[in-house]
């Protein structure tokens, strides 16, 4: 008998809590998880980091009210607009969005509070899992990657290592072959003929599974001990879960300042949107880094994953986002695992960070669209309000960066003085929460690279939204560099299958 499906016949072994953003709990020996932001502590219980919180709290709230005594003092942009038709457009446009904004941040400030990650039960309710590690002109880090994974302290006997090698041209199966070789865990090593994609990457990996649940780890990232353990728990706890999203963190945060500026952000997308998205069921994307997946829900959604289209053209990226929406759509609930951690690598240059951006931004335009013409249906059982609400903030957030971009660069040009100060300090406080966020799980003073962020973002970055937009049926891998020449025989590349222990 399946393990996810045996836990209704089993009696309670131990005392169980529920999290607060649990379904139906199945009997699962499960201890509660606590939240990282929102944790009363006793004064036995010391946090070294707590001196340094504070300190840094108090620097970020220096600044913030800095901020704001400027835009009191300052001159004022709504001044300068009203009296006019297009002024007072603009000046009731931000004020709807701006309480529009407020009103959601106060909705997932509330469902953060809430949540609750689920801890990681005993051994013998572990359920199998099949984990792929799809490569591509990867090299070494690909056995860094395996190496994480085996040293897991996941029964060794309930897990599938499996590893594509999706054409790539390098080094790649030979750090594969080395991998087969020396871990202490039988690995399944594919390689693909030529470069396929990452969705065929993992379509092979899913096609040879033995596990009940489906893990996809990236090749350039590493896991903690406990993660795969963590991972697969909301699916013990709950029969409707069908997808898990991981907490991505960066991994070469030692190789400059844009790596770490990424990891401030990480910080806000996962552990404040992600959870919040949890707690009404409805995580937007599972990322390619960390997911699992219930197989039974993937098996049947395959071909058309793999197959999936956009204007005509087959839909070579954003495989975690269209995975998730056909979990969605067919009834199930997706979550998000606070402690389930993966240290991935990020981007070190500007061009890289740009096609990274750009490719994900794409695949939010096509995803977004694809949710829209199934989440205002009956697709599933239960509340779908939040869902919902999801998806309209995500058409917001489309809708305004358009107009932002536009009328914020217009009205700079036209009076640099007035706005241009108005939007520095618009800028500083966007990144408040960000910055707040981060100090208050590290206690660091790196929590301030969320203003340096948020101007590096307008400066550089605004653009890649916009251009996504009209861009948006463009296709490609566009992350990963290929260092050296393609081979000239594809027979030199025979497919081949390997399984070394």
């Amino acid at each position: 008998m399946s393990v996810l499906n045996k836990f209704k016949s089993q009696p309670e072994k131990s005392k169980m809590v529920r999290p607060a953003q649990a379904g139906p709990v199945m009997n699962a020996p499960v201890l509660p998880a606590k939240n990282i932001f929102f944790t009363k502590r006793d004064g036995k219980e010391k946090n070294p980091c707590e001196r340094s919180r504070w300190a840094v709290l108090t620097c970020i709230g220096m600044v913030i009210a800095a901020t704001l005594l400027g835009l009191r003092q300052g001159p004022s942009a709504a001044n300068l607009l009203r009296g006019t038709a297009w002024g007072n457009l603009l000046i009731g446009g931000g004020l709807f969005f701006f309480f529009l904004f407020l009103a959601e941040l106060a909705w997932r400030a509330v469902l953060v509070f809430k949540y609750r990650p689920v801890k990681g039960c005993r051994d013998d309710w572990l359920p199998r899992c099949t984990v792929v590690v799809p490569a591509y002109n990867e090299g070494r880090q690909v056995l860094k990657t395996l190496e994480s994974l085996a040293a897991s302290d996941y029964p060794k006997d309930k897990v599938q290592l499996i590893t594509v090698d999706d054409g790539s041209v390098d080094d790649t199966w030979m750090w594969i072959r080395k991998a087969c070789r020396a871990l202490d865990r039988p690995v399944l090593a594919i390689r693909q003929p030529s470069n396929r994609g990452k969705r065929h990457a993992l379509y092979a990996g899913f096609t040879k599974s033995t596990g009940e649940v489906l893990i996809t780890v990236d090749s350039d990232s590493t896991v903690e001990t406990d993660t795969l353990r963590n991972l697969v728990a909301p699916f013990i706890r709950d029969k409707k879960v069908g997808a898990v999203a991981g907490n991505v963190r960066v991994l070469n945060m030692d190789q400059g300042i844009l790596p770490r500026m990424i990891d401030v952000v990480f910080v806000y997308s996962f552990d404040f949107m992600r959870a919040s998205q949890s707690m009404v069921r409805t995580v937007m994307c599972t990322p390619g880094a960390l997911s699992a997946y219930r197989k039974s829900a993937v098996m049947s959604l395959l071909r058309e994953w793999r197959d999936q289209t956009f204007c005509g053209r087959p839909a070579n990226i954003g495989e975690d986002r269209a995975m998730t929406n056909l979990i969605i759509r067919a009834g199930y609930d997706v979550v998000f695992q606070q402690n389930a951690r993966v240290y991935t690598e990020v981007p070190v240059r500007y061009t890289q960070l740009c096609r990274m951006y750009l490719r994900w931004a794409r695949s939010n335009v096509r995803e977004t669209i694809a949710m829209t013409r199934f989440i205002f249906t009956p697709f599933r059982r239960g509340s779908k309000l939040g869902a919902r609400l999801n998806l309209i903030s995500g058409w917001v957030g489309l809708t305004k960066t358009q107009i932002f971009l536009l009328t914020t660069w217009g009205m700079i040009l036209c009076h640099p003085s007035v706005f241009g100060l108005n939007v520095m300090l618009g800028v500083i406080l966007s990144s408040s929460l960000s910055a707040v966020l981060y100090a208050w799980k590290f206690g660091r003073f790196s929590s301030l690279l969320a203003f340096v962020y948020g101007f590096y973002f307008f400066i550089s970055l605004v653009w890649i939204k916009p251009y996504a937009l009209v861009t948006a049926h463009k296709s490609g891998w566009l992350t990963r560099d290929i260092p050296i020449s393609p081979r000239k025989n594809p027979s030199d590349n025979p497919p081949i299958l390997m399984h070394e222990v």
